[in-house]
């Protein structure tokens, strides 16, 4: 091929050489995605509703309160029988909760979901590769949870009119949560990382 463009849509490759219009980057790009739907990598499909999202967080929460509740029932009888024992099983309880949510957050960067998630059929994944984020991003993904709330929570509700249905901790991460993945039924087999 010579140096010279060949013509309309002919294009110039890093190599030097003249490629057809048919074999251009160009030609090479899907077309745009509807909204609601995530285009890119081998995890693509629907984005979340919000409601899906809330109705997974709340599952998430009912199992650390669980743990909650059940502890504290616990540090109440044994802080009957010894104030000091009560009080260490209560604080005990208090630190197995946080180490959940932590866990869970670990999760949704791991493997893309929480115990909430796999009951509800979405997951977390990085809207650039439309793969999982990783453990410890999954945490930092968690913490900047915290610029949702301080705006009085309006963060939380960006999903709602959103395009790709983002949290501003989404936002943050460049993430994205897809649905319709196949759902988990109650078993320990959602707390582990899969």
């Amino acid at each position: 091929m010579s140096d010279v463009s060949q013509g309309p849509g002919w294009w110039e490759a890093s190599d030097g050489k003249w490629y057809p219009p048919e074999q251009s980057p160009a030609a090479q790009v899907p077309a745009a995605a509807p909204t609601g739907a995530y285009p890119s990598g081998p995890s693509s499909g629907p984005l979340a509703s919000w409601g899906t999202r809330v109705l997974a967080t709340l599952i998430d929460s009912a199992a650390s309160t669980a743990v909650v509740f059940v502890g504290f029932i616990l540090a109440l009888i044994v802080g009957a029988i010894s104030s000091t024992l009560g009080i260490v099983l209560g604080l005990v309880v208090y630190v197995v909760a946080f180490a959940a949510g932590i866990y869970f957050a670990y999760m949704n960067g791991a493997c893309g979901q929480s115990p909430g998630k796999k009951i509800m059929g979405i997951k977390v994944v990085s809207e650039e590769t439309g793969q999982v984020i990783g453990g410890g991003l999954g945490i930092v993904r968690a913490l900047a949870h915290f610029v949702d709330g301080i705006i009085c929570y309006v963060g939380f509700l960006f999903p709602l009119w959103d395009a790709k249905r983002q949290t501003l901790a989404d936002k943050i991460m460049k993430t994205v949560v897809l649905s319709d993945l196949p759902k988990q039924e109650l078993s320990p087999d959602l707390l582990k990382v899969h």
